[in-house]
């Protein structure tokens, strides 16, 4: 009986890692072919396709910083439906949107839906895992969108080269979203315990102080992935000519997460959330080093596995760190937190990344992307690790 009630790969939150796969798979279909559908189609420069595109980014974290206090506040699954659904909506927007003003409107305000339903869905992810597994399904849960990401640009590329119609791209996403939400439908989320008296609404309804530590750190990890990712690209192009390399980049990347997140999960089971962290993070650090040092394809594709490998242990040993360090009405806020830090610190690494390399080449942009990630290591030694082991909480259902 024990050992049904302490199985990993419960109903529901297979029914949760399905519904976080789609969410994340139909969002990202449409990453890659974007700026190309709205070139053609708007006459879009690259100043007003930036522009498109990074507004829903905004909207999401803005988002995301309140979600937290709903997904505490309300039924974690009205919530989470109700989010789900608005989403969906939104990609028939798309295929509705008849100017670029309209699609502009339309793609920034999809980033609210968004942002509540990956904090609403991974709360839920962690109410239906039973406490002794919940260090590593959380781990798992992560490896779907992970999963996700890595393949759904490439599935947009086959597809549209099958298609030739971007309004195909649009609605195939509305069908696999709806698909995820007749899924949330089905899944048995835990009641909460109605609080006994009224909390007034504080700053710490909508961030979890405690990881403020925390959050600092993620910041600093993040900046240096804003910083990699979103010029990596361009940087493959002008340094080694690469016009096509940039999906084998990620595609290692991503099996660098597979493989971390399988092999951390064991080690999360047992409890040992610090030693992942820790060791996630240093074997991310060697990655950023290889990268900025390396000016060759082994540098350029060797990080691409390195950081995905230490990424994979550490994010999920952070988030377990969030998680612990809230009270059971507060696992909303901590994962919101968690979210907006991490979104928080890629905003700013892209746009530091932007002046860096304008101004004084990619070369120098990379090392600094690395001074900052190490510089997160190290108040991680030297504070956030210790606070979080005086802060810490006796997980409990």
């Amino acid at each position: 009986m024990q050992k049904n009630k302490d199985r990993l790969w419960n109903r529901n939150y297979l029914k949760l890692l399905a519904t976080n796969f789609l969410l994340f798979f139909s969002f990202m279909l449409l990453a890659p072919l974007l700026p190309l559908y709205l070139s053609e189609t708007f006459n879009a420069d690259k100043d007003a396709i930036g522009l498109v595109l990074s507004g829903y980014t905004v909207v999401a974290l803005i988002a995301r910083l309140f979600s937290g206090y709903l997904v505490d506040t309300f039924p974690r699954k009205l919530v989470l439906l109700v989010a789900f659904m608005v989403f969906s909506l939104f990609f028939v927007g798309y295929i509705a949107a008849g100017t670029l003003l309209l699609f502009t409107i339309v793609r920034t305000l999809h980033g609210a839906p968004f942002g509540v339903t990956t904090v609403a869905a991974s709360t839920a992810a962690i109410d239906v895992l039973p406490l002794s597994r919940r260090a590593e399904g959380i781990g798992y849960y992560g490896l779907s969108n992970n999963v996700a990401t890595a393949i759904s640009p490439t599935a947009a590329l086959l597809i549209y080269g099958l298609w030739h119609s971007y309004d195909s791209l649009f609605l195939l996403a509305f069908v696999l979203s709806l698909i995820g939400f007749f899924v949330i439908v089905s899944v048995d989320i835990p009641k909460r315990t109605a609080a006994k008296h009224y909390i007034p609404i504080s700053v710490k309804r909508f961030i979890l102080l405690k990881g403020w530590s925390q959050a600092l750190t993620i910041i600093c990890f993040s900046f240096a992935y804003g910083v990699v990712s979103t010029y990596i690209a361009i940087y493959g192009k002008e340094e080694f000519g690469i016009t096509h390399g940039t999906g084998l980049f990620f595609a290692l990347f991503a099996l660098g997460l597979i493989l971390s997140r399988i092999t951390g999960g064991r080690s999360l089971r047992k409890g040992r959330i610090v030693r992942n962290a820790t060791e996630g993070m240093l074997v991310s650090l060697c990655g950023y080093i290889v990268f900025a040092s390396l000016h060759n394809l082994w540098g350029y594709y060797g990080a691409a596995l390195i950081i995905g490998l230490g990424n994979g242990h550490m994010y999920p040993a952070f988030q377990n760190m969030f998680i612990n360090l809230a009270s059971n009405n507060q696992r909303g806020t901590a994962n919101s937190t968690l979210l907006v830090s991490w979104d928080l610190g890629i905003g700013i690494g892209i746009l530091a990344g932007g002046f860096l390399s304008h101004n004084f080449g990619f070369h120098p942009a990379f090392w600094i992307a690395c001074a900052v990630n190490a510089l997160g290591v190290a108040f991680y030694f030297l504070y956030s690790r210790d606070n979080y082991l005086r802060n810490k909480r006796t997980p409990t259902m």
